[in-house]
């Protein structure tokens, strides 16, 4: 059965969408097979992975509100058993529609059930919030990753997040399990990355990732390409950094 991996924080521009689209590649060039769901408003992850966001006929907010089936919303990607659900605008307004509909915190649940026998991993690109898509999106998940930039600022409302955690986890989801926290745009140059490096390692120990992300131009090139770093510069850091947390990862569930 696949692992649901949520890739959360509320506090935006910490990579979310980055690690969310470069693990998957890495994790699907170690032959893994993948999905995306993009549940971001912002469609970056989609159109990241080469998706015309404006012509989609089916996407993520079809399927969580319309009851559209989501193999009808999958699309293949130009990495070998690298597929995406992807997102639209629409989504925004999902939030105001949610509340009404029955059993409102366990519609991704059972929208993500059936495609759990046919991926390794589903990886949710969470939008930077806190509401009802990312708790529908923490209560289908078996795990989280937190992406953590290595700048000023960097641990501001992982609280509120580890608290929005608790309370799934006592209500909702008992089985959700942090997965890490994944330190991003480090520069080993930086007095103030390898200070916040240090005060992630004290706070979270055991629960932060060995791999770190890199600051890397490759990283924000490629997505204007319509690819993950991989297909645009195999041996680039952004490269080498994600495929070591996909291994890291594969890893733990031998």
């Amino acid at each position: 059965m696949g692992r649901i991996i949520a890739l959360a924080n509320q506090k935006g521009g910490v990579g979310k969408t980055t690690t969310t689209m470069n693990l998957a590649a890495s994790l699907a060039t170690l032959e893994k097979s993948v999905l995306v769901v993009d549940a971001d408003p912002q469609a970056n992850a989609s159109s990241g992975m080469g998706i015309d966001v404006a012509n989609v006929e089916y996407s993520f907010y079809n399927c969580l509100l319309d009851g559209i089936d989501p193999h009808d919303a999958i699309y293949t990607t130009d990495i070998n058993g690298l597929d995406l659900i992807p997102s639209h605008i629409d989504l925004v307004g999902a939030e105001i529609e949610l509340p009404h509909l029955p059993n409102r915190e366990h519609i991704v649940k059972k929208m993500l059930a059936p495609l759990r026998e046919e991926y390794d991993y589903i990886l949710v690109d969470c939008s930077p919030s806190l509401g009802l898509i990312t708790v529908n999106v923490l209560t289908a998940a078996d795990s989280v990753i937190i992406p953590v930039q290595c700048e000023y600022f960097a641990l501001e409302g992982i609280s509120k997040l580890l608290n929005t955690i608790r309370i799934i986890k006592s209500n909702l989801n008992p089985e959700l399990a942090i997965e890490g926290f994944l330190l991003t745009m480090y520069d080993k140059r930086l007095r103030l990355a390898n200070q916040v490096y240090d005060e992630v390692k004290r706070h979270f120990q055991e629960l932060v990732f060995k791999t770190v992300i890199q600051r890397n131009v490759t990283l924000s090139e490629a997505p204007g390409h319509g690819v993950p770093a991989i297909l645009y510069d195999v041996n680039s850091t952004g490269s080498r950094n994600h495929l070591a947390l996909a291994k890291e990862i594969i890893q733990r569930y031998k």
